[in-house]
């Protein structure tokens, strides 16, 4: 399976096709195992622009697991839609780890429904897609947020969660990537490495 680490950017077209297939299995296994374990996902998207939205719902019965994506790309929307601080982003910005956390705690409440308390995946990318930096932020600098409800902990073991609404905030992570390519490579470079990532943590 490709590894976004390890990624050399080669001819557009295969790469592009490439990575589609990794993210269509990563994806499938993904929704497989949280259809089994009643686990729901939420992203929330700034890089990505959808992207990462779309490679739940390219796989066949995503909605029994996917709830949706809030595309927060306009920073003064991290705060308002995902209740992301203000000062946070006004000291940092919107390419930070700890923005990244908020995203993605931000999202799995956002789009949790009455009886999912405790079983929603929050999910989140946020960062400098290129192709020139972003202040003094290169381009390729990625941060990617997950959060996992306390049913599940980050290494995948069940935890003792009782179902009420503070079970949400499980733990939340932020990953730092950085990444080489195109715009449009590094973009779809930071959907493989949620959906590795994700993988990694559920054992799927």
């Amino acid at each position: 399976m490709m590894d976004a680490s390890q990624y050399v950017p080669s001819d557009p077209t295969d790469a592009v096709a490439d990575m589609q297939a990794a993210c269509d299995a990563l994806a499938a296994r993904i929704l497989s195992r949280c259809a089994d374990d009643g686990l729901m996902i939420a992203a929330a998207e700034s890089l990505t622009g959808g992207l990462l939205a779309d490679a739940f719902v390219r796989i066949p019965g995503a909605s029994a697991v996917f709830l949706g994506s809030a595309v927060t790309y306009d920073i003064r929307a991290k705060r308002s839609i995902l209740g992301v601080d203000g000062t946070l982003l006004a000291r940092e910005g919107a390419v930070h780890p700890d923005v990244a956390r908020a995203m993605a705690s931000g999202t799995a409440r956002l789009y949790t429904q009455d009886g999912e308390e405790g079983a929603v995946i929050g999910l989140s990318t946020t960062g400098v897609a290129g192709p020139g930096p972003d202040g003094d932020k290169p381009a390729g600098l990625v941060y990617v947020g997950i959060a996992m409800p306390m049913q599940r902990s980050v290494n995948g073991g069940r935890l003792a969660g009782d179902g009420r609404a503070d079970d949400t905030a499980g733990e939340t992570e932020a990953l730092e990537l950085h990444l080489h390519g195109t715009r449009e490579e590094v973009r779809r470079l930071t959907v493989l490495r949620v959906l590795e990532a994700l993988a990694e943590r559920l054992g799927a």
